[in-house]
């Protein structure tokens, strides 16, 4: 029997042992199904240009170069995106395997969510030693459609690598409160570092280990061992039976004796003598989350990202208070999610005072009840806590709230929810059949509803189609939608859709701006020179506008304003290089050709890829004479941009000038091949067929 019983335990822990990777394969294959739109997705027009398919130094994958530019306060990155150098670092090697196709970057983002739901489940299951509330918590942040956005939106890689690295971090921390030791201790500091590399949001995180000291692992209270009462002896008699069948009956009496013991846990008792040490073994922490708040802030103003003096205070925290309860409401019903909800600037008091109370009486039942429903504090105060560096009171963007804002606070409501079902429903009949079928059916529900809103990241058309619907006055989505079907070709669409912009916010500099630019490539330019000054009436400083209001200007042959124009845009913005090569185009028609080859060299000494200029500097170095300078910027422009016409047909010209007929043609018939017209005309007057 002592065999049998051995066996049978042995088995009972390979079963146990089993359930949590079966709970973490179907959590991924779950995941994977739910988010498989993603698959077809590309990049959109908001951010992922910045961060991805515009970012030159992202383009061109891991280097010594990039990587320093990554981890510089002062670079083009850290404008275009803060200081977040572990997301640049992961964005440079998704560009280094999967080159410029969207599919790699979106799979990347499902990983990182795939991992983070696994890790949330094992780090809950061994705090808590609570399976199915775990898993449903799991589950729930898996699933969720405010969590499309997190995954589906390439730029937000920030939310889920961060988020993994906090998932790592509560990890080490809990097996660094299994065991102390300043090995486990150095991994929390490491893992807490590496989220604020990867996005400062993470700065709450202290915060957090705080609220798990206190449930579930229960650091901050003194609990009194366990009270057992005796379980009532329990007599049998056996008589008339076969050995055998007489061990079975003693089996089922011993179990059944153990089954009736009774144990009663204490009351944890809270003592504030354990919280002093917590709070100290904290400090490390608490001094990175300053420093990286200060640093993030700095950066942050600097590079024009905050808006504080856009909205008043008073607007701002009367919007923070209901965007608490709004990303309740959207826990709860999920629906008409958009990539961007527009600031009404503006706040309604009945709905700020409303939410201030609902928030005031939620935290006051909460703590009420801390000692019997340790979790509801945990998990609410996680939800409050963690959302405080995107609330809004430091306004960031000009939206109200976003759905990305809620990846890592649901989980606080998600523990409300799995173990408060889990706490009410002990009492009742069929508990366990009714707690399956309803946790099917919601996630049923949740994927249904993820599964389509993860479609909407189709496109930028398919997204902001989406986002006009469910939102109003929507200024930005049109903005960029218009400039999403400029792209395409579509340039009266776009012109419409700006003018949508520009009729919800008529001082919309960029609106009138990317008219302009429309008008101009339709040829149009007395009307784009007319939004050039508008753009440039409402942001003076508007380097870009001057720029294309300097082209237009060059396309009516007003090349003494183009040059005035071009050279403001050069003292407002020093550094970019294209403003250089359209001047120097503009020096070349005045018949400077001395200071176009001038400006040619700076453009490329600043962007040394520019292959335009290259051919540009040839075309003028032919001008003059210089076929063997003309050959080799031509080169140049062809080496960086191989399938390029005009560069082909240039070194034609140039050889031709040098005498080196066949180089010419070979040079001519490629440029003819690749669609050049003055390249077919030269060869068809020669009688030359390519």
């Amino acid at each position: 029997m002592t065999t049998s019983k051995g066996m049978l335990s042995s088995e009972t822990t390979q079963y146990k042992n089993f359930i949590p990777i079966v709970i973490c394969l179907s959590l991924a294959l779950l995941t994977i199904i739910v988010f498989s739109p993603i698959k077809d997705c590309g990049f959109i027009n908001l951010d992922d240009n910045n961060f991805v398919y515009e970012n030159a130094y992202v383009q061109s994958g891991l280097n010594w170069n990039s990587v320093g530019q990554a981890f510089s306060f002062s670079s083009e990155l850290t404008k275009k995106g803060g200081w977040v150098p572990l997301t640049w670092l992961s964005l440079m090697l998704d560009s280094s395997i999967f080159g410029i196709n969207p599919f790699g970057y979106h799979l990347m983002n499902l990983l990182l969510h795939v991992m983070n739901t696994i890790l949330l489940f094992l780090i809950l299951c061994r705090m808590t030693k609570a399976l199915w509330p775990s898993a449903f918590v799991a589950a729930l942040f898996a699933i969720h459609p405010l969590h499309v956005e997190s995954v589906a939106w390439i730029a937000e890689r920030r939310d889920v690598l961060s988020t993994f690295f906090m998932m790592l971090t509560l990890g080490a921390y809990c097996f660094y409160v299994e065991q102390q030791n300043i090995k486990r201790y150095a991994f929390i500091l490491l893992f807490f570092i590496l989220g604020l590399m990867s996005k400062p949001m993470l700065v709450t995180l202290p915060f957090v280990l705080l609220l798990f000291d206190y449930w579930p692992l229960g650091r901050l209270s003194e609990v009194k061992a366990m009270v057992q009462i005796p379980a009532v002896e329990i007599k049998y008699e056996v008589s008339g039976k076969k050995k055998k069948n007489r061990e079975k009956d003693a089996e089922k009496a011993t179990a059944l004796a153990k089954t009736s013991e009774v144990r009663k846990m204490a009351v944890p008792e809270f003592k504030w003598s354990l919280t002093y040490p917590l709070i100290i073994e904290k400090i490390p922490f608490f001094v990175l989350a300053i420093v990286s708040s200060i640093a993030t802030y700095i950066t942050a103003q600097s590079v024009g990202f905050i808006h504080l003096g856009l909205i008043p205070l008073d607007v701002r925290i009367g919007n923070a208070l209901v965007s608490y309860i709004a990303y309740i409401g959207q826990m709860i019903w999920p629906v008409n999610l958009a990539v961007l909800y527009p600031h009404s600037r503006v706040v309604i008091l009945w709905q700020a005072f409303g939410a201030a109370l609902i928030l005031i009486a939620v935290t006051l039942v909460v703590t009420w009840k801390i000692k019997k429903y340790p979790y509801l504090a945990t998990g609410w105060f996680w939800y409050l806590g963690t959302l405080v560096p995107v609330i809004g009171i430091i306004q960031v963007g000009v939206q109200a709230m976003a759905d990305r804002y809620t990846y890592i606070p649901l989980i606080g409501l998600f523990i409300m929810v799995a173990w408060g079902i889990e706490e009410v429903s002990q009492k009742w009949k069929y508990r366990k059949e009714i707690l399956v079928l309803s946790s099917a059916l919601i996630l049923l529900v949740l994927s249904i509803l993820t599964w389509k809103q993860a479609g909407y990241w189709q496109n930028s058309i398919t997204l902001y189609d989406h986002t006009l619907k469910v939102t109003e006055s929507n200024g930005l989505i049109h903005n960029n939608r218009g400039f999403a079907y400029y792209v395409l070709g579509d340039y009266r669409q776009a012109i419409a859709d700006y003018s949508t912009a520009i009729a919800i916010k008529p001082d919309y500099a960029t609106a009138y701006h990317n008219r302009g630019i429309t008008f101009s490539t339709l040829g149009e330019h007395t009307q784009a020179i007319a939004d050039f000054n508008f753009a440039i009436n409402l942001k003076p400083d508007y380097s870009e506008a001057y720029n294309n209001r300097g082209k237009s200007y060059s396309a009516l042959n007003d090349f003494q304003k183009a040059l005035e124009d071009i050279n403001r845009a050069i003292t407002i913005k020093p550094e970019d290089a294209t403003y250089y090569h359209n001047r120097g185009y503009v020096h070349f028609v005045l018949g400077n050709p001395r200071q176009a080859i001038d400006d040619f060299g700076t453009a490329v000494r600043i962007k040394p890829d520019y292959a335009d200029a290259y051919n540009s500097r040839g075309a003028v170095h032919y001008s003059t004479g210089n076929y063997k300078q003309a050959v080799e910027d031509c080169g140049r422009a062809i080496g960086l941009k191989p399938n390029f016409a005009g560069a082909y047909n240039n070194r034609g010209l140039a050889y031709a000038g040098l005498g080196d007929k066949d180089q010419a043609v070979n040079n001519l018939k490629t440029a003819a091949k690749l669609g050049d017209e003055r390249a077919k005309n030269m060869l068809k007057r020669q009688g030359i067929v390519w």
